[in-house]
């Protein structure tokens, strides 16, 4: 069955918490701050993917939800596959289809954020052309304000 990209629907939240929350531990325990660790419970993941279904757009394979980008105007805010399907060509279309909203948004270019630590991710985006442009405070919504987390900006025209 070939994969198929498509908007996400309420449907699909609970699959794209489990590949979020997953997928979050393997790319950011040891390379965030532990006060963002502290607020990125599990429950926190179904809680968000619930929320921000209308952002998202999820990779059909084999009848499953295999992977996730959300975006946000210009920003690719998430891009995350389950281990399952890393390495299948499942990220690359994604964010191909996350570079394809950014412009249909009426943007040139289009961002992200990634831990500096997060090295699969960095080559990954390096891979498909994406350019990193240093380091920022990225500050990231709390239950007690703003948590800040060092990251880098990666960019792209698109």
């Amino acid at each position: 069955m070939p994969l198929t990209i498509r908007p996400a629907t309420p449907a699909d939240a609970d699959a794209v918490a489990n590949i979020w929350y997953h997928g979050w531990q393997d790319g950011h325990l040891g390379n965030v701050p532990d006060s963002l660790v502290r607020i990125r419970t599990r429950e926190s993941f179904w809680e968000r993917a619930a929320d921000r279904v209308d952002d998202t757009t999820v990779a059909v394979l084999d009848g499953e939800v295999a992977g996730f980008v959300m975006v946000v105007g210009d920003e690719v805010e998430q891009v995350y596959v389950s281990s399952d399907h890393r390495g299948s060509g499942v990220a690359g279309a994604l964010l191909a289809e996350a570079e394809r909203l950014v412009s249909a948004g009426g943007h040139s270019r289009a961002w992200l954020a990634v831990a500096p630590g997060n090295t699969r991710a960095r080559r990954f985006y390096e891979r498909c052309g994406w350019v990193d442009e240093g380091e920022f405070d990225n500050r990231v919504a709390g239950p007690d304000g703003p948590v800040s987390v060092p990251c880098l900006r990666y960019a792209k025209p698109v």
